[in-house]
């Protein structure tokens, strides 16, 4: 049985409620962000509870809790949680209840759920995953918002065909980023990733500046129609930490193997996280 922090006490999971005159019920007005640790370190937590702060702002949330106070909150959800191997977090406030059920009026709840993290399958990393494209961009990508029609949609459509994850394609044929995840990809031998309208993941960022190490990197529009001059490709997020593509819909990747150079992105980050969370990483990452 997991352990939940809701709005200010901890309870049993399955004691865990929020009102259905919330707005986050009524309208999916909110916003969350998710993390998992490391050796049992909450992985950037510090920068996960600036971006929700960021996200709630994006919308017209006001979160009243200090950042410290937030992550003093999830280092506690997951001290609680000592049967997990590992935790998936997931922290969430709330539009909160609304006299006309529309406008948020300041009485949004913070919640942070701790789950045990769930391995995704081995041969995704060494055998490189599918990914389909779909004709969509997501509303505010700055924020990570509970609306999620649109990736769920998507991602029922990415299953229907095979695939880990589907890539939003815009109106102005630039790939964007994953339901969840963002987008990198080897182009001319520079590491090249979406440069806006994306959700600022803290994965990538991370990737990004582990990869400088070794190529150069590129932020700029990444157009479909430059998906056949790709040479390898990934996937990063929490959940999914660095996932190669070799596979995007029915075109391959490349020569449709996971690359050497996805392979040192993926070991660099492997090698860091391990770091971090022992708290022994000597490379300093925001």
């Amino acid at each position: 049985m997991d352990t939940y922090y809701i709005d200010g006490q901890f309870v049993r999971d399955d004691n865990s409620f929020v009102s259905v005159k919330d707005i986050i019920v009524l309208r999916g007005f909110g916003v969350f962000d998710f993390l998992i640790t490391y050796h049992k370190r909450p992985f950037h937590l510090e920068e996960h509870v600036r971006r929700l702060k960021n996200s709630a702002e994006h919308i017209g949330l006001t979160i009243p809790h200090a950042d410290s106070q937030i992550c003093e909150i999830v280092l506690e959800t997951v001290s609680k949680n000592p049967h997990h191997t590992e935790s998936a977090i997931r922290i969430v406030y709330t539009g909160g209840i609304s006299s006309d059920g529309l406008n948020p009026e300041g009485r949004g709840i913070l919640m942070v759920m701790a789950a045990q993290k769930t391995d995704l399958p081995h041969h995704l990393y060494t055998e490189g995953a599918k990914v389909i494209t779909v004709d969509a961009a997501r509303f505010l990508p700055e924020a990570k918002s509970t609306c999620y029609l649109s990736a769920v949609l998507a991602t029922q459509a990415a299953k229907r065909q095979g695939a880990i994850e589907a890539l939003y394609v815009d109106r102005d044929n630039r790939i964007l980023e994953g339901t969840t995840t963002n987008f990198f990809c080897f182009i001319a031998d520079r590491l090249v990733t979406p440069r806006q309208d994306v959700l600022p993941g803290v994965t990538r960022g991370v990737v990004t500046r582990l990869a400088k190490e070794f190529y150069e990197v590129e932020t700029r529009d990444v157009r479909m129609s430059e998906a056949p001059l790709m040479q390898e490709a990934f996937i990063t997020a929490s959940n999914k930490e660095v996932m190669p593509v070799v596979r995007i819909g029915e075109l391959q990747v490349g020569n449709g193997r996971v690359g050497e150079r996805v392979r040192k992105i993926m070991q660099a980050f492997g090698d860091y996280t391990n770091s971090y969370g022992l708290g022994t990483s000597g490379m300093r990452l925001p």
